[in-house]
């Protein structure tokens, strides 16, 4: 899942935007594939998790159907076939998932606002990815990871303030999950579903207890080691069969909102 546009934003490793030019060389896309930038998607309440990852999935799905496309037309049409046949209908359909994202957590949280930013791909290369719109912090890619946690610790810090809120999570990113990884994997992003249940459970019964840092010491302190961990194994479950992914400890920290 992933991004296109002018900056690259600060998590993500993305390439020049040479998309437009690789697509012209036409027969010369014999041997490259379709890559797409990851989607950094802001903090995804409970209630929109499972259509959230749903859309991600959906994301996979499109690139591979494109790249089969690619494989099984090389050598067809003149020199702006694999834009016109494939990027561009590949980016529309990006988008409408991406908005279809936004959607999903607009109708229990606020709506993220700029993701189809990330639905234009490129031959060969992911395109470089526009900064997150001006005032949406929330999906500002560079900033997602510190942002979750230094609201969970403000907010923590406020004790029982906590009454009413509710402790959300970001959505990791995990693409292209070889056959062989896709149990195992499933069965941890599920794991990460419960892990956030529990912990929002956990504040509900705790509510009033505890000191100024009791959330964060009893609550999101130990959720984020749990998430660190079943991410760890995610990555594990890949590299057995395929490239390991690092980093998804990125998405381990959570926040009280």
């Amino acid at each position: 899942m992933l991004i296109a546009g002018i900056a690259v934003a600060a998590s993500l490793t993305a390439g020049t935007a040479i998309a437009a030019f690789a697509a012209g060389e036409g027969g010369n896309s014999a041997g490259q594939s379709i890559a797409c930038p990851k989607p950094v998607v802001p903090a995804v309440p409970a209630q929109a998790q499972a259509e959230v990852q749903r859309e991600l999935a959906n994301l996979d799905k499109q690139i591979a159907e494109a790249n089969n496309r690619l494989r099984t037309s090389a050598g067809e049409g003149g020199p702006n076939f694999v834009q016109n046949a494939i990027l561009g209908p590949l980016k529309d359909k990006r988008v409408a998932a991406l908005n279809r994202i936004e959607t999903a957590i607009g109708r229990v949280a606020e709506k993220p606002e700029g993701l189809e930013r990330f639905a234009p791909c490129g031959l060969g290369q992911a395109p470089a990815v526009a900064p997150a719109p001006a005032g949406n912090g929330g999906n500002n890619a560079g900033n997602n990871g510190g942002n979750a946690g230094n609201n969970a610790g403000n907010n923590a810090g406020n004790g029982s303030s906590a009454s009413g809120k509710t402790i959300e999570c970001p959505v990791p990113v995990v693409q292209n999950v070889p056959a062989q990884a896709k149990a195992e994997v499933d069965r941890n992003l599920q794991l990460l579903g419960q892990q956030q249940a529990e912990a929002n459970e956990r504040l509900r019964t705790s509510a009033g207890q505890g000191g100024p840092n009791f959330v964060q010491n009893a609550i999101l302190g130990p959720l984020k080691d749990k998430r660190v961990a079943t991410l760890n194994r995610i990555e594990t479950a890949i590299g057995r069969v395929a490239a390991k992914p690092e980093g998804l400890e990125r998405f381990a920290t959570c926040s009280l909102k």
